[in-house]
């Protein structure tokens, strides 16, 4: 069996290539489908989300990227390793923070981080350097030697980071890294990932249902029933809707429906019960509706497009 090469050489002679490139991959867990043919590309340096409601297959791509589980169908390379054939090493080039806790409580943050490079090959002076950097990336220096259960949700999500970033690497992979904090804490934690990006051009892709964290994202791709529904730029994707959205409340929305089809003309459709409209300075076409139909209509909301109504658009349901 070939040697597998050494991370350092692997990402200086595949630079160009993408850090991450998702190819038609599949997975099933029994009879249930919850990857069909996904296909995505990362490129180095970005801040990626995959966006998703629960169930929708992002969780189980992470898996797969962290080589945790091998993929049914097709391939995953990072920064052109293949996560199967060379796992190892591309688990040299991960910096991965999971969903549930994986720090011990009982130790101090420095303790963790040091138990952490030692299954890194770490030892001595390199290793104490790599701890204080990692700190002071995630600004937690002067907890260093805090226990971890006296850390706040916030400080202690700093501390997995930080532990993520201890080997130095290219990809870091975060599981709904906000889960649990308030949003003041939650705000801190994306400066710090931005810091992060900018200071060292670590390409960063995590998971989240939040439309917020993807909107701040640099590229996402929106997971639905185990497929990609699309990808591409937030301020992109919600300008091709080329409208505004008009949601309407009433107690007979099939009726109000077929009745603005047939005398407006317009696309309409309706999601949970409500009527959606999309259209061109639609907050003009309130009066209208509210004058043609006015005892169907029990209340009109007006907005510019959101992630959530590229979903519905794309999807026709909601983000649930």
């Amino acid at each position: 069996m070939p040697t597998a090469p050494d991370a350092a050489v692997l990402t200086a002679a595949h630079a160009q290539l993408p850090a991450l490139a998702v190819e038609h991959v599949g997975y099933a867990y029994g009879d249930r489908v919850a990857l069909r043919d996904v296909n995505l590309s990362v490129g180095a340096g970005e801040m990626f989300a995959l966006l998703g409601p629960n169930g929708g297959g992002k969780t189980t791509l992470f898996r797969i990227i962290a080589t945790l589980v091998r993929p049914a169908a097709g391939a995953v390379r990072v920064f052109g390793a293949d996560v199967n054939d060379v796992g190892a090493t591309v688990r040299r080039l991960l910096g991965v923070v999971f969903q549930a806790p994986a720090l011990d409580k009982r130790l101090t943050v420095r303790e963790n981080l040091k138990h952490h490079g030692h299954l890194y090959g770490m030892r001595g002076q390199p290793l104490r350097e790599a701890i204080d950097a990692a700190l002071t990336r995630v600004r937690l220096s002067e907890r260093a030697d805090d226990r971890v259960l006296s850390l706040s949700g916030g400080l202690a999500r700093r501390a997995e980071i930080a532990k993520a970033l201890l080997p130095g690497p290219r990809l870091l992979l975060l599981d709904e890294p906000t889960t649990g904090l308030d949003p003041g804490v939650r705000e801190d934690l994306w400066r710090d990932l931005r810091r992060l990006r900018e200071a060292s051009g670590t390409t960063i892709v995590l998971t989240t249902h939040l439309m917020d964290e993807a909107e701040a994202c640099d590229r996402v791709a929106i997971l639905d029933g185990g497929q990609v529904v699309l990808s591409g730029r937030p301020a992109d994707l919600t300008a091709a809707l080329g409208g505004d959205i008009l949601t309407i409340d009433s107690d007979r929305a099939e009726t109000l429906a077929a009745g603005v089809r047939e005398r407006f003309g317009l696309p309409v459709t309706i999601v949970d019960g409500v009527v959606r409209i999309e259209r061109e300075r639609a907050h003009e076409f309130i009066g209208q509706v509210i004058d043609a139909f006015p005892g169907d209509v029990r209340s009109v909301r007006f907005s510019r497009p959101t992630l959530h109504d590229v979903f519905v658009h794309h999807t026709g349901h909601r983000f649930d």
